[in-house]
């Protein structure tokens, strides 16, 4: 019997360390475990990313105890979340299914029918006004994003919430708050009956205008750009429009724009503090005293000097040293030495502040040399400008002198000079500066040189010339181009060949070199007085940042109109939105030369 007991005792110790074995390396490892999760795709999705049974799988703590607590919570957890989503009423289970060593947790939800949004009470508290235009109540009640029949969700609800308290802050009332919200949900009728309370505050008007951070440059360049009044209601939107107005003068590397409330808010403390001890409220006055308009900047270095490499399809390698000095005698001097395979320029100008009523004064000088198509021309300039608008609508008008000396095939032929006065102007109308996807841009120019004074042949000149983004979709659109000039004199010598017309390169007649289309003359391409290009393109985004482009353009440059006879060219592209702008690869045929070329060009260029 003893040795009976013993062979007993043995085998049971074999067994009890036969079953030790995998719990010890659970314990070691922790327990593995799969989930399966049936529910319509927002709801699977939603449990993937938030339940906890996925959130611990694979913890080296894990044990079939914890794993048991887990299926225990999960329906709470599952009804939870899935009411965020706007499901009050699923049926669900969890089991475990342990078919092998492995255990499957399955999740099984049916949300049900979706509470949607029932009435929506929305009440209104302050709004005092100190005189002038009523704050428009029903037009804040209207912007409400969750209206009555939407799926109540709650990162809906709260962003609704946040949106009409920002609609509210940006304009008149800063100081509003949000003192009470609810959102009683009626499981039975699967509605969910939304209030809020919104407390606007005192009204808000900006005050006098306050500069900090000049040294250098004079009070007038922040001043002059100021479109805020004392007295103007409160606008966000304005501090921020004014701020990007200093933003892009270069004078400085830092601006902010805010409205000084630390008046305000203490005057708010001490009516708090009154109301505690029970003494007399500050008058309604008071708590609307104007908002200083506070600007805060930081300058940039005077000088500045720069040197830069590259490269174009147009007119070949390039460099170019900049030297800027931003308080010359007041003004701000920009000047640039470009020397390119074509074409040489050196020019210097200088602006004036901006004035109060929003002009931008300019004047400056340049020469340039070009060596395009067999012609050599040098020309010498002096301009003053005027401009003024906005990015949506900008004009200018602007006096130039120029002279010019005119070689074709290295023989003189000959000697130049004008003074034409020029008028533009620019509409915008795009959803995006850097990379339009739609909207247009339309530019004109009338101008020209009508007196004999300083000018040997008098001309009038006028360029028309527009693009438009047409969205297909979301990926895809197509991009219409075209341009139009005319230039009327007795004669055509005498005019010089700046205001003359030719076409063909990256943005002209793509399959051309720069400015091959023209009036031949021997062996080389002059300007002509008519021009006429237009372009088609299509545009398909595969990913975000990349796209690929078919594109068809045609054109040409005359003496007459008769005369034009287009050139045309087409072919495909390559589309890369870099951070700097849209970079563009072209590879196209030109039809009437039977040759291809590469265009590159970088940024929306018009």
């Amino acid at each position: 019997m003893a040795q009976v007991a013993r062979n007993v005792l043995r085998r049971m110790a074999v067994g009890a360390a036969a079953l030790l074995l995998p719990l010890a390396a659970w314990a070691a490892e922790g327990l593995h475990y799969n989930v399966r999760i049936q529910a319509p795709g927002e709801l699977e999705t939603l449990l993937e990313q938030n339940l906890d049974l996925l959130r611990f799988r694979g913890n080296a703590r894990m044990d079939r105890d914890q794993l048991q607590r887990l299926v225990r919570t999960a329906p709470e957890q599952i009804r939870t979340l899935v009411a965020t989503a706007g499901y009050y009423s699923p049926v669900l289970s969890v089991r475990v299914d342990t078919p092998e060593a492995t255990p499957t947790v399955v999740v099984e939800v049916q949300p049900g029918e979706p509470v949607r949004v029932g009435e929506v009470e929305i009440v209104l508290e302050g709004f005092a006004s100190s005189g002038g235009e009523a704050f428009d109540k029903e037009a804040l009640k209207a912007g409400w994003t969750l209206p009555a029949g939407a799926v109540f969700r709650q990162d809906e609800w709260e962003t609704a919430k946040r949106s009409i308290l920002r609609q509210l802050m940006q304009t008149r009332y800063p100081r509003a708050q949000l003192s009470e919200s609810q959102a009683t949900v009626d499981p039975d009728t699967h509605q969910a009956l939304l209030h809020l309370v919104l407390d606007s505050g005192p009204e808000m008007r900006f005050g006098e205008l306050r500069i900090e951070g000049l040294r250098r440059y004079p009070e007038s360049v922040v001043r002059n750009l100021n479109q805020i009044h004392p007295g103007d209601y409160y606008n966000e939107a304005a501090l921020q429009a004014y701020q990007a107005r200093l933003q892009d003068t270069g004078y400085f590397s830092g601006v902010e724009v805010s409205a000084d409330m630390s008046a305000v808010i203490g005057e708010q403390l001490e009516a708090a503090e009154a109301r505690q001890e029970g003494q007399p409220q500050p008058t309604a006055a008071s708590a609307m005293a104007p908002l200083p308009l506070l600007v805060r900047v930081s300058e940039n270095k005077r000088r500045n000097a720069s040197v830069g490499l590259g490269f174009s399809t147009n007119t070949g390698a390039r460099t170019q040293v900049n030297y800027d000095d931003l308080s010359v005698f007041g003004l701000k001097m920009k000047s640039a030495l470009t020397l390119e395979t074509k074409r040489q320029t050196a020019r210097t100008d200088f602006y004036f502040p901006t004035t109060a009523d929003g002009y931008n004064d300019s004047f400056g000088a340049a020469v340039e040399r070009n060596d395009i198509q067999g012609e050599i021309t040098r020309t010498a300039s002096v301009q003053g400008k005027r401009a003024w608008g906005t990015p949506r609508l900008e004009r200018s008008i602007s006096l130039q002198y120029l002279t010019e000396s005119k070689s074709i095939d290295h023989i003189p032929t000959s000697r130049s000079q004008s003074l034409p006065l020029t008028y533009a102007v620019t509409w915008r109308k795009l959803d995006n500066l850097l990379f339009p996807s739609k909207g247009y841009v339309l530019n004109a120019q009338l101008g020209g040189a009508l007196l004999p004074l300083l000018t040997d042949e008098p001309f009038v000149r006028s360029t028309v010339r527009g693009i438009t983004y047409l969205p297909l979709n979301s990926k895809s659109s197509v991009i219409l181009r075209g341009e139009v000039g005319v230039l009327a004199s007795r004669k055509k010598d005498g005019v010089p060949t700046t205001f003359l017309f030719r076409a063909g390169g990256d943005n002209s007649v793509r399959g051309y070199a720069y400015q091959e289309l023209g009036v031949r003359e021997g062996e080389a391409t002059v300007g002509g007085r008519y021009l006429a290009t237009a372009s088609a393109e299509y545009q398909y985004w595969f990913k975000p940042a990349w796209g690929g482009a078919v594109f068809y353009d045609a054109g040409n440059a005359a003496d007459s109109p008769k005369s034009i006879h287009p050139k045309s060219g087409y072919g495909v592209g390559v589309r890369y939105k870099s951070p700097v702008g849209p970079i563009n690869v072209d590879f196209a045929y030109g039809h009437a030369t039977r040759k291809m070329r590469i265009h590159f060009s970088l940024g929306f260029t018009f």
